[in-house]
């Protein structure tokens, strides 16, 4: 006698019933070897040391106006120091590289002897990467710097005042932005390239040009393409950080004291519709900035990540705050009147006040050579550099006391932290 379970309806079910339990299980099963993987991928790539890398020493870096970029060239100029390195500088007595007409190869001191043997390029210059190529090994690491478009062109405004036309007959920078058209003209563009759009300008486009999308994308991949990294002047610290890594330079390669700078009483406040303005009046430049502050944030979440960012951020300024401590005897920069060395004394332009250093009385001499270094400014750097690697040649004159008169005499590292 048959089961009243056991109808054949009931086997129909029933094995209906087995087959869809068992392809839960074994979906539940595919799904955790899944989850297991990727979690055994996970922790075995954190088990895996990373692959060390070497640090590029052939760098070019496009030195761009009123935009941090002489705190940068130090930074340069005292790593080729460190690792006796040849840096491409102006020929002659000129200090920048025959800025603003575009770049040329013999533009650069000793260019026809020593070619394409240069490790390190960063003083002002127009781009143009097919002569930079011409000087610059092909493995050469390209990057540059950007600083928002508004405080840039108060900045630029001051510092330029007696140079630029378009500055210099109007009263200050907010009657200059109520009608820059009234002051600017594109006839004289060659003197007037740092009121519109200068940063367009130093990458070696028209600063004048028609804001058209289609021409505007067209350079910013062009741009992406010439350069591995843009850097952000308004997070300097966070750029010297993604700099290191790009590099993989030391912490100490990348240190500084901000070099070039004005006192804050020779800023000018801009109004509200100075500042939407200056959006307009340097469309170029503003999307310029838009676009690398986006990609800046971008390569840091996709190779640092925030959390390490300020970890070594705080490192950065705890060895920066150890270093004033060590070489300055204010602690801070002091105004151009206040500067008892002149030999250190930094460039005065227009009407800004630029700020330079007192060193401490009582360090040693190496301790005294490697603190001058971080504060020496751009051009007896540039001046001494040039002495260094073409003794035969005329010291550039840059009118100040001589720092040094022992060119030999170098300094490779800084103090060793406590």
């Amino acid at each position: 006698m048959k089961s009243p379970g056991c109808t054949p309806r009931h086997v129909r079910c029933l094995i209906i019933f087995s087959l869809c339990l068992g392809l839960t299980c074994l979906s539940g099963i595919f799904h955790m070897k899944n989850k297991n993987y990727r979690i055994s991928k996970s922790q075995e790539e954190l088990l895996i040391p990373p692959t060390p890398c070497h640090a590029k020493t052939n760098v070019m870096f496009l030195k761009t106006h009123k935009t941090a970029s002489s705190t940068v060239l130090n930074i340069m100029f005292r790593f080729a120091e460190r690792y006796n390195l040849t840096v491409a500088l102006p020929a002659d007595q000129l200090f920048h590289l025959g800025y603003p007409r575009t770049f040329v190869a013999h533009f650069v001191e000793g260019f026809k002897t020593i070619g394409q043997n240069y490790n390190i390029m960063c003083n002002h210059l127009r781009f143009n990467p097919l002569e930079v190529k011409r000087v610059m090994a092909a493995n050469t690491f390209y990057f540059s710097i950007l600083r928002n478009p508004i405080p840039l062109l108060e900045s630029s405004y001051i510092y330029y005042k007696n140079n630029v036309p378009a500055f210099r007959s109007s009263k200050n920078v907010n009657e200059f932005l109520a009608s820059p058209t009234k002051y600017y003209h594109p006839a004289d563009y060659r003197a007037n390239i740092y009121a519109r759009n200068i940063m367009w300008f130093d990458f070696g486009y028209n600063n004048n040009a028609e804001d058209d999308t289609q021409y505007t994308q067209a350079v910013l991949e062009e741009i992406e393409q010439n350069f591995h990294l843009i850097l952000i002047a308004d997070y300097f610290d966070e750029s010297m950080i993604l700099l290191k890594h790009a590099l993989c330079w030391d912490l100490d390669d990348v240190i500084y004291f901000k070099l070039n700078s004005r006192s804050q009483d020779t800023v000018q406040m801009l109004t509200p519709e100075s500042e939407e303005q200056i959006k307009a009046w340097c469309s170029l430049d503003w999307k310029l900035y838009l676009h690398f502050n986006q990609s800046f944030w971008r390569r840091i979440e996709e190779t640092i990540g925030l959390e390490v960012l300020q970890k070594e951020v705080d490192h950065l300024r705890a060895r920066q705050k150890e270093l004033m401590e060590t070489c300055l005897s204010e602690q801070e920069a002091v105004r151009k009147d206040d500067i008892r060395n002149k030999a250190l004394l930094p460039f005065q332009s227009g009407a800004a006040d630029i700020l330079g250093y007192n060193l401490k009385q009582d360090l040693d001499n190496r301790t005294l050579r490697t603190c001058q270094k971080m504060v020496i400014p751009e051009l007896q750097y540039t001046s001494y550099l040039y002495a260094v690697q073409h003794p035969h040649k005329k010291r550039k004159e840059v009118g100040l006391p001589l720092l040094w008169t022992n060119l030999q005499e170098r300094s490779v590292q800084l103090p060793v932290s406590n």
